[in-house]
């Protein structure tokens, strides 16, 4: 195999980049760390599935045929894959949208949802669209997650309180039910709860990889089993199905992927987007390897595909999972392997202990692991620091609590893509000056003392000049030329910080010439980088502005405008301006 084959099969693969170099050091880190990670998953895996509105069991199926495939096609070595809460609540809010007739339907469309998430997901890194989630801004995503993650929390204190409570995702609508229900509180359950609550919180104080999840589970399937709890009313597993998963097939029905491509869409985005955020910064933490966020998008996709097929759910990278994986010193994805063989060996072997394990347990997992998911800290600095972003924060915040996640979502992706053009359409524009004494020009607005020239009008862009803000630019020049009033009588638009140039701006930039000229004033261009000149004389400006009125800075326009003024040579032009390669006849 020659060495290009090699390398495109380890970029499919990249598991072959790592494993054939395994040593045996290794083992020191990744078995621990897949232990501590498998215990996590455990409670976890299950609670998750409730929160999706499955049987537990399918939170365990998740994290064995998912993990193991995410470790042959990604590229991040520390990533704990498996369901999360907010994937789970997207996915409980999905399908409730179509209304399931029973429990086999209702996993029918599950499984359905994970294939659609997975292919979307794999097209996308095919495609190399891992670029498109930058637009979900952070401020979006954390007014999404505190929102879910208090939607979340709602969810569970039905389990907690011992409430029968109407399925909603709506938080005014779970705040209600909660206020009209309280006197019916079960305190048993609420005790049991709360207990759970605790070893779960303060036993993460003892230390992040101490199992306090998997402690609370133990206590609690004791006191139930010891004390006959659930003949006092304590909602209990029950039934845990053992063995593996079988195979599964998801539904190839154009009206059911329909309607569940919002929310596979969403779920795709936003999974991609907290499974990189976590990967990349522990990546930054290990230099033994890089990142491809495009084989990322693969990974994560093939795990959907197993999750599909093996009668799990949508998964993605876990914040807190593989944090704890990093900290208990995963070295490469053989942790992940372990991690799944421990869940096989519970699914194998150890189901029945779960029967009574008490749904209270389950939704203080839940509530613990949400709480942390709530930002106030960081909407409350951005407040302060950029009051922008804190507004759409804040927009995509309230929208899902009131509107619910998938339109909260939404809201905030359009939001985002507003700012984007927004700012794209406003570029930073500065009048400058000369600093006495030298030949450096500044901004007027934020540098004092500055040789200020009536006859003179020196702009300088700050960005693309483009179809998008041209109207922006050309309203900002002549209110300062408005300003010069008569006394103005040269233009000098500096394009060194100018990074393209399409045909509508070059047209319009022809059309702003004419008109100065008009006016009886001089236009010069100073700075503009090699592309941009390429642009110029691809467009038919460079013979429109004139290669003479073309300069490589400001320094050298303005020393040929004292000295033709002053001397009346036009011949020393050359010395200053910048010959273009091409002078194209045509003009704009």
């Amino acid at each position: 195999m020659t060495s290009k084959s090699n390398q495109r099969l380890k970029n499919f693969l990249p598991i072959l980049d790592w494993l054939p170099h395994y040593k045996r050091s290794d083992l020191k880190g990744d078995i621990p760390a897949g232990l501590t990670v498998g215990v996590m998953l455990i409670p976890q895996g299950m609670a998750y599935a409730m929160l999706a509105g499955l049987p537990p069991i399918h939170g365990l199926y998740a994290v064995t045929v998912p993990l193991i495939l995410y470790v042959l096609f990604g590229t991040s070595r520390q990533l704990a894959v498996g369901p999360v809460a907010i994937v789970s609540l997207l996915t409980a809010t999905g399908i409730e949208t179509l209304s399931p007739s029973n429990p086999e339907q209702y996993l029918l469309y599950v499984l359905t949802l994970a294939f659609l998430v997975g292919l979307i997901q794999i097209l996308m890194g095919l495609f190399k669209l891992g670029f498109v989630v930058n637009f979900l801004s952070h401020p979006v995503i954390s007014g999404f997650t505190s929102a879910a993650a208090i939607v979340i929390g709602l969810s569970q204190i039905k389990h907690l309180l011992g409430l029968d409570l109407p399925n909603t995702a709506y938080f005014h609508e779970m705040v209600l039910s909660i206020f009209q229900n309280l006197g019916k509180i079960h305190w048993p359950t609420f005790g049991m709860g709360i207990m759970g609550i605790l070893i779960i919180a303060y036993g993460k104080k003892i230390h992040s990889a101490f199992p306090s999840a998997l402690m609370a589970v133990i206590v609690g399937v004791l006191l139930v089993w010891s004390f006959g709890l659930e003949d006092r009313g304590i909602g209990i597993m029950g039934d845990v199905p053992g063995g593996l998963p079988s195979l599964s097939y998801p539904l190839f029905d154009f009206s059911i992927w329909q309607g569940l491509l919002p929310i596979a869409v969403t779920i795709s985005l936003i999974g991609f987007a907290e499974s990189f955020a976590i990967a990349k910064t522990i990546q930054s933490k290990h230099k033994t390897y890089r990142l491809n966020a495009n084989q990322e998008l693969i990974g994560l996709g093939m795990a959907n595909f197993g999750a599909a097929f093996f009668r799990g759910y949508p998964v993605t990278g876990g914040f807190s999972r593989t944090a704890v994986n990093h900290e208990a010193g995963a070295k490469t994805g053989l942790s992940s392997i372990i991690s799944a063989g421990l869940i096989v060996l519970t699914l194998l072997f150890f189901t029945d202990l779960f029967y009574y394990l008490p749904n209270a347990i389950l939704g203080a997992v839940i509530l613990v692991a949400v709480s942390g998911l709530i930002d106030t800290k960081g909407a409350f600095q951005l407040r302060k620091r950029d009051k922008a972003d804190f507004s759409m924060l804040a927009a995509t915040f309230m929208a899902t609590l009131i509107l619910g996640v998938e339109i909260g979502i939404a809201t905030g992706m359009v939001l985002s893509l507003l700012m984007v053009i927004y700012k794209a359409s406003r570029p930073h524009m500065a009048q400058l000056a000369r600093v006495p004494g030298t030949h450096i020009f500044r901004n007027i607005e934020r540098f004092d003392n500055l040789e200020l020239r009536e006859d003179l009008l020196i702009v300088r862009v700050d960005g693309p000049i483009y179809f998008a803000n041209v109207e922006f630019i050309k309203d900002r020049m002549d209110k300062w030329i408005g300003e010069k009033k008569r006394a103005l009588r040269v233009v000098l638009f500096n394009m060194e910080s100018v990074t393209s140039l399409d045909s509508t701006g070059a047209h319009e930039m022809g059309e702003w010439i004419s008109e100065w000229r008009s006016e009886g004033l001089e236009v010069f261009v100073t700075g503009a980088k090699g592309p941009v000149r390429d642009a110029f004389s691809r467009l038919g400006m460079t013979d429109y502005i004139g290669a003479e009125r073309m300069f490589v800075d400001d320094h050298s326009a303005i020393k040929y405008l004292e000295q033709t003024r002053d001397m009346g040579e036009t011949s020393s032009l050359i010395n200053y301006a910048i010959q273009s390669k091409a002078s194209p006849k045509k003009k704009p």
